[in-house]
């Protein structure tokens, strides 16, 4: 008996699967089982071919290995399966007596959550024959239900039921898994993981009051109990009103209620969390949280209430900000998701005015149709997750002074899943072969193990027919008595797929399952399918008889399906009757008869007409149906494609639509569409409104034409001849003259041949054995018209074919046949009855005769037994009862093409440069071909390059030649290479042998660029350049050419420098350069055959004091050590830093795969700030202009691949930016200065008018001595005397800060002068006094109480300073 391998206790995974589980169970769909059967005969069951794993009702045990380490070898396996076909899928259910294996059908889901009030239901459902018994086994022990008083078994079920009125449901709280048997095998349901639902109370906790200043950022938490499964989260009133949400005010994910800032209108004292338990139905809330929103002076005037039971959220009222984040954390979150769940991420941010949330994709597209947005535009939710979401996303918050970025990683994980189905049923015959596949995937891969009616398969009876590879199980010659149930099992970390597919090794005559005498009914000319499902073991053979089973049906026009099925493309009348199908097997043969009904198509015979209508009239639409009679139809009329509306005015007749006292609604397009059981037909008209005021000019579709005579009739001709009917307004364009053969096909026009519209007579011609019939129809601006009468019959003779069939070809499918195929003729082509054709065929060679076979009903013979390849001759000739057709002409056609069985000879290779040569060889003898020429190929590759450094590569390439060509060019050579090739004829049947290898030596070539170049040691007037040769060398490097220049801040370049390097330097340290200046470098490496493309590097000469030495202008750098054998697992190295005016720069050597590269660096400091990054895009250096003067700085490089990769950094370097660049620099000749200089000027001249002016307007007043007397302490304005700035104030220490308030007992001492203005500041409005000087500009009341903090002092603290301190911070 197999056990489950989980604990009682809920793992992580199965806490995941909570939010999925349902009440009830699921059914054997939904867990992947399924229940069609299938027959195979030495052939395979086509089955869902899978990966997997094998847990049965879990993850892997220590006990239970897979099958991971042994695989078929693929030859054989190929082999083998090259003989399996698609197999018959059967309902064994519908059969009685057969042996049936068990299957579970019904279970209880994996995680069940039970409701503790109810009795507990473990699902176990199962068929098979004889009927299954049941047992279960509880925490992987074998569980006896006869033991405990409260649980029972339902009767023919495996499903438990406890009863909890005299237990708790707690104890019940186990892992179950049941059991299905019967004497031809074991069927095991998955783990089913029992907990009850469980809702707990909310703690008790104090919810002080919340007060906080408008425009700050708030969250409420909400904290619920944890509960199983998850509560669902709101937040009310305690009006039970849900609480108002917007952009600004929005629930988190976690129910936590988020404010970006808060307004005085969310002040309130019922701020409530409610939390729903789902299972038990069951409320419950948080005590109520109080929020008050004040400003500052409320603030102030309330502190004394509030102090000692408030949290104070801010200490000044918020100024408008630019969003930050609170939801999530940081610059980067990460998020990790299981495919085919609702991922969601959520980004919340504060900022006034109220932050705007947007989401995209950085490395793709959202997907639309899965993708919306929730809780205005801060929740992004994507169902049916793939693993095309994984990636980064980024949320941004904006509003108008700025915006911040956040990006969320997403890790998409996957459980085992089915690729395509889980494994599926067999039913065999002894003595047959098939497969039986568990093939699924998931993230990471997952494994498989299989078992064998419930016991590990490396565990039971050993079966010579049996063999397990990995996923597949293979079985070869069953015997009799070997039927079983497999059960698969599939997990990785994330969950498990369980599967029972059962083998069932039967012996049973064919039977057919179609029911007998089943009548089908199907229009004419359209295509009838006759099923004759059948069942047996080995598969039945189907075979189709009609009526008196003179042949069988397994030709034109009938096709036969694998399923049994006979189809008729086209049916036709004489098609209907009686229809025999034969299901023969080695063990017997059964019969059944069905019935085909052709019936005749629903034809509108009298179409609906356009009209115009005055209002206040009467429109009628004719609407004459044909239709089959045994059929009954139903008319149904539209308007606008819609029902017709409810009104007496409109009378719907069997035939016909009238529309009474017409309106302007009235107006659009009726259709009539007659409807029978098989088919429908429809026809439209357009109904337009007119005033009735003036006379309307109707245009309709003219009348038929009448009067049809035939005259002067000939074997092959006759003369019609008619009179148009009323043209209604519009000109007759032309008329339509159409044929009915009621010979051949009854009920069918024909349209034959147009006259001009002037014309009332029409010459035709006809054809021999035709039963002639004629109409006509007239055609104006408006449409066609109804068709006329019919003429009178018109009877032709049969006559012998006029022509032959066309198209006439051969070919051959097989190297020894030829197939002779042709365009047969239609049935007005035949000319009489009988027609068969004469198929003549002949080796073009010299006196060879004619081979002539009769074929009928056919438009193809094969002949077998002729050489290969060989020219023919070929005629087809047309005949019936009474004669042949004319001498057919002589077509041309060859029998079976075989592969050539030569090579070309003399093949040779001319290098015309480093890259291309030309080939030659001598055409192969059209003998060997063996088939039509279709050209050469070329398969070349390189044996090796012939610089030593370069590893020895094979990759064949091919170059197709197309026609009879012995010259070709091959292009594309690697230089300084040795490739070999050959050359080989192909015809429509494949290539034949290849000529011998040739050998090509390219000469050797212009170099690649030198694979990398780095700039280190950058000092203030010299660099050290190192660089690495290149990786396409393509011949002996003889040399390098160094080309430098210097780019000013205008990006513009200077003069150049050239210099010439010899090949075996790898390094240069370049002197004498100009400081603090960006170079432009570009290294060339140079062969024989030139100079190749450059690299180029930019680098900046330091900007620092000190002298510098000018020795030679180039010196050599000490020689490198050799480089190691193996990279480091560490991909970066070198790394180095310079300064310059622009900003530091980092280079680095970086060898690693990835892409994606960036700098990160943090201030070298003990505080816990972020990394910043800096992005790479491709080069080894970049340029840091965040970092501070005289700070120093930690720095490291990253390289990240994919998502499930780690990361690679190097290691940390220590950056000192300098303080300050102290070089002494002719400032005077810098355009900075010069502006500098031109702004002071004109600022001084400004002051002198300022000055001249307060000057003249200080002698005209007296009040100008009080005012200077009883200015601010703080800050003292220009003296009127010499127009210079007043000094600081520093005398004044006594003074009380300006702006603070008074002390508790209510008096502060005020200034002994009573000349002060300030006396006049108590009032709001400054006023001007009779002298007209403005004495309101010195009110103390606005300068110091409108300004939260005061101006700054260094007074000495006091109590009332502190108190002010306090009210600032609130």
């Amino acid at each position: 008996m197999l056990g489950p391998t989980g604990r009682p206790p809920i793992d992580s995974y199965r806490e995941k699967r909570l939010k999925k589980t349902k009440a009830e169970g699921d059914s054997e769909e939904d867990e992947s089982y399924n229940l069609t059967f299938c027959v195979v005969i030495d052939r395979r069951c086509d089955r869902a071919e899978r990966r997997g794993v094998a847990v049965f009702g879990g993850r892997p045990s220590r006990h239970t290995p897979t099958m991971g380490s042994r695989r078929m070898d693929a030859p054989l396996l190929g082999l083998f399966l090259a003989h399996l076909a698609t197999a018959l899928e059967v309902p064994l259910d519908l059969l009685e007596g057969l042996p049936q294996p068990p299957t579970i059908t019904h279970q209880s889901p994996k995680d069940y959550i039970i409701d503790p009030r109810e009795n507990i239901i473990i699902h176990c459902e199962a068929k098979g024959k004889p009927h299954p018994s049941f047992s279960w086994t509880r925490n992987g022990t074998h569980f006896d239900i006869d033991e405990d008083p409260n649980v029972s078994m339902k009767p023919n079920s495996g499903t438990l039921v406890v009863d909890i009125s005299r237990a708790k449901a707690e104890h019940y709280e186990f892992v179950y898994q049941c059991t299905a048997r019967n004497k031809h095998g074991t069927a095991v349901s998955n783990n089913i993981v029992v907990q009850q639902s469980r809702s707990p109370l909310w703690s008790k906790e104090k919810v002080d009051p919340i007060v906080i200043s408008e425009g700050r950022s708030l969250v409420l938490r909400c904290r619920p109990p944890a509960g199983l499964p998850p509560p669902i989260i709101f937040w009310m009133d305690n009006y039970f009103q849900r609480l108002p949400q917007s952009a600004r005010v929005s629930q988190s994910l976690n129910g936590d209620l988020y404010f970006s800032n808060v307004l005085r209108e969310d002040s309130r004292n019922d701020y409530i969390c409610y939390a729903r338990f789902p299972y038990t139905q069951t409320i419950q809330q948080k005590q109520p949280i109080i929020v008050k929103v004040l400003d500052l002076d409320a603030i102030n005037d309330t502190m004394a209430a509030f102090y000692n039971d408030t949290d104070l959220f801010s200490e000044e009222p918020a100024d408008e900000r630019k969003p930050n984040f609170l939801l999530p954390s940081g610059p980067s979150s990460s998020k990790t998701v299981l495919r085919g769940q609702v991922l969601e991420m959520e980004c919340i941010a504060e900022g006034l005015p109220t932050p705007k949330i947007s989401w995209d994709k950085v490395s793709g597209d959202l997907p639309t149709k899965r993708t919306s947005f929730l809780h205005y535009e801060k929740t992004l939710r994507i169902v049916d997750v793939s693993e095309s979401d994984a990636g980064e996303y980024r949320c941004s918050a904006s509003n108008r002074l700025g915006s911040v970025h956040q990006t969320i990683r997403v890790t998409v994980k996957a459980a085992p899943y089915w690729i395509s189905g889980a494994p599926r049923n067999l039913v065999l015959a002894p003595g047959e072969s098939s497969v039986l596949t568990c093939r699924a995937s998931g993230t990471p891969k997952p494994s498989v193990s299989w078992a064998m009616n419930g016991i590990p398969i490396e565990n039971s009876p050993k079966d010579l027919s049996r063999k397990v590879e990995d996923d597949t199980i293979i079985f070869t010659d069953v015997q009799a008595g070997s039927s079983a149930v497999y059960q698969c099992n599939v997990s990785n970390d994330y969950g498990y797929l369980l599967s029972n597919a059962f083998v069932n090794v039967l012996s049973e005559p064919p039977r057919v399952l179609t029911p007998n005498h089943k009548v089908y009914q199907v229009i004419k000319n359209r295509q009838a399918s006759i099923d004759c499902a059948s069942f047996g073991s080995p598969i039945p053979k189907i075979t189709w008889f009609k009526d008196s089973r003179s042949s069988t049906l397994d030709g034109d026009p009938y096709v036969l399906h694998d399923n049994g099925t006979l189809e008729i493309r086209t049916a036709q009348a004489h098609n209907s009757g009686k229809y025999t199908c034969v299901a023969r097997n080695s063990l017997g043969n059964y019969e059944n008869h069905i019935y085909l009904e052709v019936k005749e198509p629903t034809r509108i015979l009298r179409q609906p007409e356009y009209k115009v209508v005055q209002l206040g009239r009467s429109a009628v639409f004719e609407c004459k149906v044909k239709h089959d009679p045994s059929l009954i139809p139903t008319m149904t009329w539209l308007k606008d494609d819609g029902e017709l509306p409810d009104d007496e005015r409109l009378i719907v007749d069997s035939d016909s639509l009238t529309i009474n006292d017409v309106s302007e609604s009235d107006a659009g397009v009726y259709t009539c569409i007659m409807n029978t059981t098989l088919d429908h037909d429809s026809a439209s008209a357009e109904l337009t409104v007119v005033e009735a005021t003036t006379p309307a000019v109707v245009y309709e579709r003219p009348d038929p034409p009448t009067d049809l005579e035939l005259t002067d009739q000939k074997k092959r001709s006759v003369q019609l001849t008619w009179i148009p009917g009323d043209e209604h307004n519009s000109p007759i364009h032309k008329f339509l003259i159409q044929y009915e053969d009621s010979l051949h096909h009854r009920g069918h026009w024909h349209n034959l041949t147009e006259v001009p519209g002037t014309r009332t007579t029409a010459h035709l011609k006809l054809s021999p054995y035709v039963h002639y019939t004629f109409r006509v129809l007239a055609l104006n601006a408006v449409n066609f018209s109804r068709p006329s009468f019919p003429s009178r019959m018109v009877k032709t003779e049969p006559a012998a074919p006029d022509g032959n069939p066309t198209g006439v070809q051969g070919f051959g499918t097989e190297h020894d046949n030829l197939v002779i195929s042709w365009k047969p003729l239609s049935g007005l082509q035949a000319n009489g009855p009988g027609l068969h054709y004469k198929v003549m065929w002949r080796q073009k060679v010299v006196d060879s005769d004619w081979t002539t076979v009769t074929v009928a009903n056919n438009s193809k013979f094969v002949v077998s037994g002729t050489p290969t390849f060989v020219p023919y001759e070929l005629k087809v000739q047309a005949a019936n009862d009474h004669g042949a057709g004319p001498e057919p002409a002589v077509a041309h056609g060859y029998s079976g093409e075989d592969l050539p069985v030569a090579a070309p000879d003399n093949v040779q290779a001319v290098m015309l440069n480093g890259s291309l040569a030309e080939l030659h060889w001598d055409p192969v003898p059209a003998k060997s071909i063996r088939g039509h020429l279709k050209g050469y190929k070329v398969y070349y590759w390189k044996e090796h390059s012939l610089h030593k450094h370069h590893p020895h590569l094979v990759k064949s390439q091919i170059l197709t030649f197309s026609g009879n060509h012995t010259r070709r060019m091959l292009p594309g050579l690697h230089p300084f290479s040795v490739y070999l090739f050959n050359v080989r004829v192909y015809n429509g049947k494949g290539e034949g042998p290849p000529s011998p290898d040739q050998q090509i030596v390219t000469p050797e070539g212009m170099p690649g660029a030198p694979s990398s170049l780095l700039v280190t040691n950058p000092n203030m007037d010299s660099l050290t350049l190192e660089w690495s040769p290149p990786h396409e060398r393509n011949g002996h490097i003889t040399g390098y050419t160094l080309r430098y220049q210097p780019v000013n801040n205008s990006n513009e370049l200077g003069a150049v420098e050239e210099l010439a390097l010899p090949a075996n330097e790898t390094s240069l340290t370049l002197l004498n350069l100009k400081y603090g200046t960006r170079y432009k470098f570009y290294l060339n490496a140079i062969t024989v055959r030139g100079a190749g493309p450059a690299i180029s590097q930019e680098a900046v000469t330091v900007v620092d004091e000190g002298n510098t030495q000018t020795p030679h202008p180039i010196a050599p750098s000490p020689p490198r050590p050799p480089p190691p054998k193996a990279r480091p697992v560490n991909p970066f190295g070198n790394v180095s830093s310079s300064f310059g005016e622009d900003g530091t720069l980092i280079s680095w050597d970086y060898w690693g795969p990835e892409q994606n590269v960036y700098v990160e660096y943090i201030e070298n400091s003990e505080g816990e700030e972020e990394w910043q990054k800096e992005p790479v895009n491709g080069t080894q250096n970049v340029m840091l202009r965040g970092l501070k003067g005289g700070l120093s700085y930690r720095v490291r490089l990253v390289a990240q691949g994919h998502h499930d990769q780690p990361l690679h950094r190097s290691d940390e370097l220590l950056v000192s930016v300098p303080a300050v660049a102290s070089r002494q620099v002719d400032i005077a000749t810098q355009g900075w200065f010069i502006g500098l200089m031109c702004a002071i000027a004109l600022l001084i001249l400004i002051l002198l008018i300022i000055c001249f002016i307060q000057r003249n307007k200080g002698g005209k007043y007296p009040v100008k001595e009080k005012e200077d007397a009883h200015t601010d302490p703080e800050f003292q304005p220009m003296k009127d005397d010499d127009c210079t700035f007043g000094e600081y104030s520093d005398n004044e220490d006594h003074k009380p800060l300006k702006g603070s308030r008074t002390p508790s007992n209510g008096t502060v001492k005020r200034d002994d002068s009573d000349d002060s203005l300030v006396d006049y500041g108590d009032g709001g409005d400054g006023q001007f006094n009779e002298d007209g000087s403005f004495i309101g500009q010195y009110s103390g009341k606005s300068a110091s109480r409108d300004t939260a903090g005061g101006h700054e002092s260094s007074e000495a603290p006091s109590p009332i300073n502190t108190m002010n301190s306090l009210n600032s911070f609130v």
